[in-house]
C-alpha cells in the first residue's frame, strides 16, 4: 500500500466534515463527485466511506501516465 501524502491526509480529515469537497478536489466534476453527493444526501456515512475510497484509489502519477505498446 502506498503512503499518503500530506495533502491526502488533509483530504481524509476534510472528508469527515464535508465529503463531496475532497472528492471534487481529487477528481473534478465527474461521476465520482456526483455519486458522492448522492451518497452524502442518502446518509453521511456512505458519503464519507466513498470519499475515503476515492482519495485512497486516486494516484495522480497514474492519471497522467500513458502506456505505450510496441
Amino acid at each position: 500500500m502506498a503512503a499518503s501524502s500530506n495533502a491526502d491526509v488533509c483530504l481524509y480529515l476534510l472528508t469527515i466534515f464535508i465529503p463531496p469537497i475532497p472528492v471534487f478536489l481529487k477528481t473534478g466534476c465527474g461521476a465520482d463527485f456526483l455519486i458522492n453527493i448522492c451518497l452524502t444526501v442518502l446518509g453521511w456515512i456512505p458519503g464519507v466511506l466513498h470519499g475515503w475510497y476515492v482519495i485512497s484509489k486516486r494516484d495522480p502519477a497514474k492519471i497522467g501516465a500513458r502506456t505505450v505498446v510496441v
